[in-house]
């Protein structure tokens, strides 16, 4: 299985590990997910924050 993740420094997806892993998010599943890395990762916070929110 291929796991696949989104250089956040240059914005492009790779195919397993292939540079250093502070530029890296990831893994993911599938080539799509990780295009959409960005809006995952935003989502992610998102609901993050509004469970903090809710905690306090």
């Amino acid at each position: 299985m291929t796991d696949w993740y989104y250089n956040n420094k240059t914005g492009q997806v790779e195919e397993g590990k292939q540079s250093l892993a502070s530029d890296l998010d990831g893994p993911f599943a599938s080539r799509e997910e990780a295009a959409r890395a960005p809006e995952i990762i935003a989502e992610r916070a998102r609901k993050w924050a509004e469970d903090d929110a809710k905690e306090r």
